[in-house]
Parts: C-alpha cells; structure tokens; sequence
C-alpha cells in the first residue's frame, strides 16, 4: 500500500481512544493530564487566562497539544469580552498572544500557531473579509479548527511514513510522550507504532519513566496500554543497558524544536539515548511535524525551559508528592536538552524523511515549501 492509500484508510478507520482537547462551541475542553493515569478528569476553559494557566501548569503538554491549545486560546480572547470594533478585536488579540507566548518558552508549535492566529486575524480585518468582532471570531474559530485538522493530517503522514522503519517483531525505544497525549490524535513518535499496530506489525516499546515529571511512567505507558500497544516500562538510567544489550531495534522521540541545521530540543534525556543509540549503533529517529522547524535561532540560543526544583525533589503518586530528599536542596531542573544533528539518524516529517547531512536537507525541502 503507498503513502496516500495508506493515508486515508487510517484517516477513515483509525480513531485513538484518548480525547486530548475538543473545541465546543464557545469553550476548549482539556483532559487534564496532570492526573494521569490515576484520575481521568476534563477542564472548561472559557478565557485566556484559563489556557495560559493550563499550557503554564502542564494540564496540556506536547508540542502539538500546546499549539492547537493556544490556537483556541487566542479565539478565547473574542469570546471572554466582546470587542466593540475590529481596532480593539485586534488589541485584544494582541493581548492573548503576548500573554500565551509567556507559558512556555521551548515548544516552536506555540508560537508557530499564535503568529498564525494573529496573522489570520489581521488578514481577515485588512482585506474586508469579516465585518464585525463577531464575523472576526467565527473566523478565528475556522482557523483554530484548520490548524487541528492539519496536525491530524501530519501525524497521519508522519506515522505512514515512519512505519516504513519499522519490522514486524521490533521494540521501540522512545522518550517522554510524544503520543496522542502530546498531540490530539495518533501523536508524532507513536503515529508509527500505531501504524504498525493498526496494520497487523507485532511491534512493542520500551519506555523510560522520564524524571522528573514522569511522563515516560505516567503517559506513555498507560496510553500505549489503553491502544493495545505491549509496553515495557524502564527507569531512565537503564537505557544504557538497553541500548547495549541490543534490547531495542530503533528509537523514535519527538521534537519540541528543530532548527536549521538538525539540531533538536526536546524533553530532558533525549541527548542521552541520541549519543547511547549512536555509540551502540541503534537507529535514533526524530518524529516531528514542519510545524516544530524554527529556521531563526541557532544553537545555544534558544531559552531552555527550567521548572520547579520540587519536581525534582518530589515524586508523583496517586496521593500526590511525595519529598525523596531535603526540601531544600539546590536542583537544577531544565525541562528539555539539545542533540546535535551528528547524533540523529533522520527526521520523520509529514512530507517523508529528512535524511544526513540534515543541514543541507532541512533547508533545501523548507525552501520548496509553499
């Protein structure tokens, strides 16, 4: 089967039993993912404050989940107050995208969908398109819809690309949750292992705990659970030996960020696995939509995000934390880390495989782009 045929018979056929965000009308609902996987519990958001706090808080995380969250957020803006013209439907958009844009600094697809949201919204007021702050809110609303349904669309393609690596038996290694939790759909690393599974392929996954926030141990396990996907849990210092004992075929992970030249960002112990997989000579794939590319910044200048130091000198459970040291130790708690490109197999996009050297062909394929 190719790529398009494959393409809409998973778009046909293939639904994720996880419901990640839904827009309904005049208010975003989001399964609170801090919860997880002990409480299965959804949040109303009306107004822009609520989603800052929810994409700050990280009841919404993933790069993707977080763009099409602000997306909606800034339609919010138009719903919280009714503007009383079109100049202060436009300042009030302003207002939402500077205050969205403060939540959290790594993830390129928040700014990626709030730049598109203010663009389209000064688009629709400046050839005539929409009338009133009304018309400009229901165009908003079509925008945040469309930007959904392309990530949908991404995720699809990325996955019928990407289960081209994969061979019936493998396990995949991956890292933090870059699964339909982190997405709203089939997700960017797991859309392969979905893929797969959906085709028939006996492919299974090791997953990493991914301290301190435990995504690896709270989200990714439970999710590829609930899909039927076999699932072995791993504590994060265990890789190596993984890696070494050839107890992985590949690693899929996605991205918050690439720039340019391959250089990736994501979450916090993907440097590790990417210089382990190079060493023991295992395959390290990135899964990212075009979406996530930043062709601005180099590397060193991108703000790595730092986070609460009790995440790290806490433990989640079902109780909630728990301290695992002094409450007052000194913690250094980045978010994410930076691979350099020499590390990365290739990159798995919606529009195939980008390949070494990535610096020529990262900018030579955005080039081509519409």
């Amino acid at each position: 089967m190719n790529v398009e045929d494959l393409v809409k018979e998973i778009k046909a056929n293939y639904r994720p039993k996880l419901k990640v965000l839904e827009w309904r009308g005049d208010r975003l609902v989001l399964l609170d993912q801090r919860l997880l996987p002990f409480e299965t519990r959804y949040l109303e958001l009306r107004t822009v404050d609520a989603v800052a706090d929810a994409i700050r808080d990280m009841a919404v995380r993933g790069a993707p989940a977080i763009g099409i969250t602000a997306a909606y957020g800034m339609a919010l803006a138009l719903f919280e107050r009714e503007a009383a013209d079109l100049d202060g439907a436009l300042k009030a958009l302003e207002l939402a995208r500077d205050k969205l844009s403060r939540t959290r600094p790594t993830a390129q697809n928040l700014f990626w969908a709030l730049n598109r949201m203010y663009g389209r919204a000064r688009a629709l007021v400046e050839e005539g398109a929409v009338k009133s702050p009304r018309e400009l809110r229901e165009g908003l609303v079509a925008e945040a819809d469309k930007i959904f349904d392309e990530e949908l669309d991404a995720e699809v393609r990325i996955g019928a690309y990407g289960v081209q690596l994969i061979q019936p038996g493998d396990w995949v290694l991956t890292q933090c949750n870059a699964g339909s939790l982190a997405t709203g759909a089939l997700g960017t690393a797991t859309a392969p292992i979905y893929i797969a599974k959906y085709l028939g392929m006996d492919v299974s996954v090791i997953a990493p705990e991914t301290r301190p926030w435990q995504q690896g141990a709270r989200l990714t396990a439970y999710e590829l659970r609930e899909n039927g996907v076999r699932v072995k849990l791993i504590a994060d210092t265990a890789v190596g030996l993984v890696l070494r004992r050839g107890l992985v075929n590949l690693a899929i992970v996605g991205a918050d960020r690439v720039l340019a030249d391959g250089t990736v960002y994501n979450k916090i112990g993907t440097l590790n696995e990417a210089v382990l997989a190079h060493e023991f000579g295992v395959p390290f794939y990135v899964a990212a939509p075009t979406s996530t590319f930043d062709l601005e910044h180099k590397p060193g200048e991108v703000r790595i995000e730092e986070r609460d130091p009790d995440e790290v000198r806490t433990v989640r459970t079902a109780h909630g934390k728990t301290y695992i040291t002094m409450a007052d130790v000194d913690v250094y708690n980045p978010v994410f880390d930076e691979t350099p490109p020499r590390y990365i197999t290739a990159i798995i996009t919606e529009v195939g495989l980008l390949t070494q050297p990535l610096d020529r062909n990262i900018r030579r394929f955005l080039a081509q782009r519409p």
